[in-house]
């Protein structure tokens, strides 16, 4: 995927002046993340194509990751090395949230026999920090480190149904809202609808957005200081009467789990 299809971050998240800021590092990181499922292995010339970089700092970039640790290359192609998810494993074993939240969502999985997963918004995707599974055979949910587009997953709704409406339009006209089964909603007009609603009530529930068999429940961690840190929330399987269900069922844990979290996060 070209660098200018990607999805943006909605905004820079810490602000610095120029002369205190280290443009290199921020080319080197954004070549990392330009290799995905479409471009597990990339030239020199294919990742200058993805980041916007010219071919020769792009093979620069590639050569010290390469001499760092961070990617490997049979000297045409590169890819990334096991090293980097030391990147990533980092933010998860340091993250105060993901070791404060797991005793509370665990208490809901012994109560309801759900996985439940607490997740927060990076950029136009959810990324999911903490997870408690259920004794089941097969449990449903993301495992930490998991990235999903924001828009088909119920707690990209909640988190989204926190931000100013300023912010919402600014990242509604950002993001690509690409279908993955028939009912996945893709017109930014009908999510945004979905999203005020979601705020009004203060949960939501999706259905068949991601996996035509699934339907998820979830709602927004808010800290004492009213920001929103995350969301909570589950998935199960649809059938007759789910929505329901899941409102009785779940919502009740859910719930009282964010509350409780409140003066902790």
């Amino acid at each position: 995927m070209a660098d200018a299809a990607r999805p943006k971050a909605l905004t820079v998240p810490f602000a610095i002046a120029a002369a205190d800021r280290i443009d290199g590092l921020g080319k080197g990181l954004r070549l990392i993340e330009a290799f995905d499922d479409e471009h597990p292995r990339m030239t020199a010339s294919e990742a200058a194509q993805c980041t916007g970089l010219s071919r020769t700092a792009a093979r620069r970039y590639l050569l010290s990751l390469c001499h760092f640790g961070y990617a490997s290359t049979d000297g045409k192609q590169y890819w990334l090395a096991p090293r980097v998810l030391r990147l990533g494993n980092s933010f998860l074993e340091g993250s105060r949230t993901a070791r404060l939240v797991q005793p509370f969502i665990q208490r809901i999985t012994n109560a309801t026999g759900e996985t439940v997963n607490i997740s927060v918004l990076d950029g136009h995707e959810v990324v999911y920090i903490a997870r408690s599974a259920s004794q089941r055979r097969v449990s449903i949910g993301y495992p930490p480190g998991a990235r999903v587009p924001s828009h088909v997953v119920t707690p990209g709704l909640v988190i989204l149904a926190t931000l100013g409406d300023a912010a919402l339009d600014a990242w509604l006209a950002g993001h690509e809202f690409a279908a993955y089964t028939p009912s996945t909603v893709t017109e930014a007009k009908t999510f945004k609808a979905q999203v005020l609603a979601a705020r009004a009530q203060g949960y939501w529930i999706t259905e068949a957005q991601l996996d035509a068999g699934l339907c998820g429940i979830a709602v927004p961690l808010i800290d004492r200081k009213g920001d929103c840190k995350g969301a909570v929330g589950t998935t199960v399987p649809m059938g007759p009467g789910t929505r329901e269900q899941m409102v009785e069922r779940l919502l009740p844990h859910l719930q009282d789990c964010a509350l409780a979290l409140r003066p902790l996060l």
